[in-house]
């Protein structure tokens, strides 16, 4: 049985290349930039420094950061960088890298402190003394012959130990695991129960493919949340502050282009309504405040949705749930605002002497709890379209939401106004 010992911060002295070629004060400083930097950016950070410099850079990385960094590199490139990374780590990376996007697989380290069960607890001290002198180790992990995990050694177990007890007398067995296959979102359900430091990672066969370290786990989940906010308006996830303006454009531009084709459908239904808006110019005046409430209501609807998705609390069997709940709420803000609005239109068309103020008002308020509630709705819709459409929730969802909110609220006021007025 082949032992994996090697860990994401070791020597490079297994890979054969001589450590006084590798600066780690330059390592050091090259990890924190690639930190602040999408993974274009990284590259093009990393690209003029040599192979095993990169290596190790990339090695203190949450691996999933590692893995779109490593792939963004042009082909042959990436080969070089790495032949000159441990074999160990090599391997590890390569396996990540089959593995879905956002699933535990991609963040996977190699095993550390992998021990057999007919070792000895005098083996295994003897064999960690080598191991600490390289790598942070935390748990032993306990195979069988056929690399299938059988236990954990927690190593307070080892100092009240008598030297020949075996392994299999120590360790916990049948303990818990992570699929690779399993999504980021779950694991984190699950590490909230348990709050262990590293997690063992399992295939079908319950082979130890990898370890997932708790840390990692956090900072790739805390990234999805912090990028939230731009996907929802277009903003990609490889925007950093530091990504150059031409990238940005790009990445920015076709959202806005897509942004300004809705815009026109907004505009073409205040056309369908020109007439009335020339018999009436004071419905003008409201036009933008019923599209600035409903869309504000859309907006904590898409937001409490998002986050229910993000956290895996907003599953199939309780998206009617929360999509009559939205669709409540909207009616209920609708209504309260709408008696206020309504007020303000009935003062602003009375000191204008229109002497339909009174039905003026009561279409503002009509208007603004038919646009909340729709308002409502469509926030809880937009991002589960999206996820059962196979896309992300999250993607440039604000812009889809501002049109459904713009088009309902002038459409359902400019109407109720034609109707009932005209």
């Amino acid at each position: 049985m082949k032992w994996l010992v090697t860990s994401p911060i070791t020597s490079m002295m297994d890979s054969g290349i001589p450590s006084e070629r590798i600066d780690a004060t330059r390592v050091a400083t090259l990890a924190e930039a690639v930190l602040k930097l999408g993974p274009y950016e990284a590259v093009e950070l990393l690209t003029p420094e040599d192979d095993p410099t990169v290596a190790r850079a990339l090695a203190r990385q949450n691996p999933a950061v590692a893995d779109e960094i490593l792939w963004a590199f042009p082909e042959e490139r990436r080969g070089r960088i790495l032949t000159a990374t441990p074999a160990e780590q090599r391997e590890q990376w390569a396996r990540n890298h089959q593995y879905p996007e956002h699933s535990i697989g991609r963040l996977m380290d190699p095993p550390i402190a992998v021990l057999q069960e007919h070792q000895t607890a005098a083996e295994i001290i003897e064999r960690l003394r080598r191991i600490v002198k390289k790598a942070l180790v935390t748990y032993g992990w306990v195979v069988d012959a056929n690399g299938k995990l059988v236990g954990v050694i927690v190593f307070r177990e080892l100092l009240f130990a008598s030297p020949e007890q075996p392994v299999k007398e120590l360790m916990v067995k049948n303990p818990f695991a992570l699929s690779p296959e399993l999504s980021v979102t779950d694991a984190m359900r699950e590490a909230l129960k348990r709050h262990f430091p590293v997690y063992p990672v399992c295939d079908a066969s319950g082979r130890l493919v990898g370890i997932v370290r708790g840390q990692s786990l956090f900072e790739h989940q805390a990234f999805e949340l912090s990028a939230q906010a731009g996907t929802m308006v277009g903003v990609e996830k490889e925007e950093r502050l530091g990504t150059p303006w031409q990238r940005s454009l790009r990445f920015r531009h076709p959202w806005l282009q897509l942004n300004l084709l809705t815009a026109f459908v907004a505009a073409a239904v205040v056309g369908v309504f020109q007439e009335t808006l020339d018999q009436l110019v004071v419905l003008a005046v409201f036009l933008p405040v019923l599209a600035g409430q409903s869309g504000n209501t859309g907006c904590q609807a898409l937001a409490v949705a998002l986050r229910g998705i993000t956290l895996g609390e907003l599953q199939s069997d309780r998206a009617k749930a929360v999509v009559m709940k939205e669709a409540l709420l909207g009616l209920l803000n609708g209504t309260l605002v709408g008696c206020t609005a309504g007020l303000g239109m009935f003062v602003f068309a009375h000191l204008q002497h229109n002497p339909a103020a009174p039905m003026l008002g009561v279409i503002v308020l009509m208007a603004m709890m038919c646009s909340c509630t729709v308002s409502g709705i469509a926030g809880a819709t937009i991002p589960l379209i999206l996820r059962r459409a196979g896309a992300d929730p999250a993607t440039a969802s604000s812009i889809f939401l501002t049109t459904a909110t713009d088009v309902v609220s002038m459409g359902v006021f400019l109407s109720l106004a034609t109707w009932i007025v005209l």
